[in-house]
């Protein structure tokens, strides 16, 4: 069975999907934009700034399963622009210890939710 996990320390959804699924001891975790929860507003005036929103946002979502970023074993980081990759890779590292960092894919893609720089979604296991 699987387990919506919800909480308000991340942005709503803004389409049908949920914040993350909960299935065994697998968490699917989908992904996060910098949206500030509190104000509903883009936090995007400089990419630093933005991915930092970002991994907040997955950091609540890792806590609503009662998880964080050691449990994490895969993510996804979907940027708008290739040349933001270095600032996007120093703020992400920062949440991660780099020897059990995990897997993951960096893509260009033509646009994102809202016309936002970053979005990154995740995998964890207990």
């Amino acid at each position: 069975m699987k387990k919506i996990i919800k909480t308000k320390e991340a942005p709503l959804p803004i389409g049908p999907y949920n914040q993350a699924i909960l299935k065994n001891d697998t968490l699917y975790a989908s992904g996060q934009i910098a949206l500030n929860p509190k104000t509903n507003k883009l936090v995007i005036c400089d990419i630093k700034t933005e991915t930092k929103q970002v991994m907040e946002n997955l950091v609540a979502v890792l806590k609503a399963a009662d998880m964080d970023f050691s449990h994490v074993v895969k993510c996804s980081i979907f940027i708008s622009d290739m040349n933001d990759f270095t600032a996007i890779n120093d703020i992400y590292g920062s949440y991660f210890n780099q020897e059990t960092a995990p897997a993951r894919e960096t893509v260009q893609v033509a646009v994102l939710p809202k016309n936002v720089n970053v979005e990154i979604s995740l995998i964890a296991v207990r």
